[in-house]
């Protein structure tokens, strides 16, 4: 099941609210959340709920393992265990099909390739467990002794299946013990129902271009035409999984839950390095916290801690090489930048540096989007005009004025101009008549996103979330 789905949006969602509101013991309330999250991973694969359950069980036990016996051997036995066991199981149902193939096509073995379909999330919430396991380790946070809550702390269906990665020590009091608001609730409805939007009405319009153009004859695309492929899907990548996060960080609300941002406007960086503090932050800070910090940071062997953080970056997001180029890529840009480029940066105009880090994302995401690399290099000789046809047509000239209007919104939205609006209101000395005018607005623009999303996702069949197979 996904979010921007109307049996989700108008059955399940609902059914959950009530539920949970009328029931008032805190513990059936975790009861509710655990039952309609497992509801959820099992709607579209019920045999991996098996696997969450074991993830979640082993570690429950290891933290409390690494909590008994801190300081002792039986504390780092329990987190090799830990790190041995869930990353194992990452690498047998993600990774056994590409090593065996990698395999093959070396040696010329015909050795048979694992069939494993991917658990859906298991890269989300196997980082999750380990994390919790670390930070007890480290005695950053207390083990939790209840199995119930710990179980919903990994199951909860906001962030189960495409994240953001929830740290255990961020939510361990709300988990505890936690109330919910009016402002609360009004501001989770709002937040999903922009999330709502950002993915329903601009990053499903903008995938559907991107696979017209991008999974088209590589032979019959212009260069004009390759450049608004690969934008469109720069659009939906980052509307699909910060709609998601805001989605999630909504649902979340509802329930007394506050996670952190996932995304800040990542399309106004400057650099690659600030790009990744911008984009994905959960991941970025996982990886930053738990691999490059502990192989020693910035303090000694940097470079080498940055290609290995960004080798396993692009490797956790697919078992394709074309994601190991990709993650090796930036760390290229990242290294360059802290060697010598960020301080050329800074002296150029703004307009210059916000170019150089569209030109850099744009060509990554090249890099992402094609699993087939011989693919990947005619695309590439078609966008800087050495193969294709041509460099404009007329088809591509026909599609931006029937959405130019589109266009524009989808641009905006990637800048932060709303918060800038809101920000430059709430400081502005109004009328008490006018925080109910507020409200009202904001609640009839709910309704009308969520409108227009109901009256999209009846008549589309192009629905993808990108970061479930991951």
């Amino acid at each position: 099941m996904v979010f921007s789905n109307l049996i989700f949006l108008y059955l399940f969602l609902p059914a959950n609210i009530l539920l949970y509101y009328v029931t008032k013991n805190p513990a059936w309330r975790n009861g509710v959340l655990i039952v309609f999250s497992l509801f959820f991973y099992a709607w579209g694969e019920p045999v991996w709920v098996t696997l969450l359950i074991f993830s979640a069980t082993i570690d429950y036990f290891h933290g409390l393992i690494c909590e008994k016996y801190a300081g002792r051997w039986q504390a780092k036995a329990a987190l090799g265990s830990s790190l041995v066991l869930n990353l194992g199981l990452l690498g047998i149902f993600k990774y056994s099909g590409m090593l065996v193939e990698s395999i093959n096509g070396l040696t010329g073995l015909s050795l048979p390739v694992p069939g494993f379909s991917l658990p859906i999330g298991i890269s989300f919430y196997t980082f999750q467990t380990i994390s919790y396991v670390i930070d007890v380790y480290r005695g950053q946070t207390h083990a939790q002794r209840s199995y119930w809550r710990f179980f919903m702390y990994v199951s909860m269906y906001p962030q189960l299946v495409a994240g953001p990665i929830v740290r255990y020590k961020d939510v361990a009091a709300q988990i505890d013990q936690r109330q919910t608001s009016r402002e609360d609730f009004v501001s989770g409805i709002s937040r999903f129902c922009t999330g709502l939007g950002k993915k329903v009405l601009i990053a499903n319009l903008a995938g559907d271009f991107a696979t017209q153009y991008l999974d088209s004859d590589l032979a019959a695309l212009s260069t004009a035409g390759a450049w608004f492929g690969i934008l469109m899907f720069s659009i939906q990548i980052y509307f699909d999984f910060s709609g998601y996060s805001d989605m999630a960080i909504g649902l979340a609300r509802l329930f007394g839950f506050h996670y952190m941002e996932n995304f800040n406007y990542p399309y106004i960086s400057r650099s690659a390095t600030e790009f990744w503090r911008r984009w994905h932050i959960s991941l970025g800070s996982f990886f930053r916290d738990y691999v490059y910090i502990p192989m020693g940071g910035n303090r000694r062997h940097q470079f080498w801690n940055l290609l290995v953080v960004w080798f396993l970056t692009g490797l956790w997001h697919g078992a394709s090489w074309n994601f190991v180029l990709w993650g090796m890529y930036f760390g290229m840009l990242v290294i360059l930048e802290k060697w010598f480029l960020l301080r050329i940066l800074k002296k150029l105009p703004r307009f210059f540096s916000h170019l150089y880090l569209i030109f850099a994302v744009v060509i990554g995401w090249a890099l992402f989007y094609f699993t087939d690399l011989n693919r990947l290099w005619r695309f590439l000789q078609t966008l800087f005009g050495v193969a294709g046809a041509g460099l404009w047509d007329v088809q591509l000239e026909v599609v931006l004025l029937n959405n130019l209007l589109w266009l524009v919104i989808a641009l905006v939205g990637c800048l932060p101009i709303v918060p800038w609006i809101k920000e430059k209101w709430r400081l502005l000395s109004r009328p008490r008549w006018a925080a109910a005018l507020e409200s009202g607005a904001g609640m009839a623009w709910n309704l009308l996103l969520l409108f227009f999303c109901t009256a999209f996702l009846a008549g589309q069949s192009y629905n993808p979330f990108l970061y479930f197979r991951f």
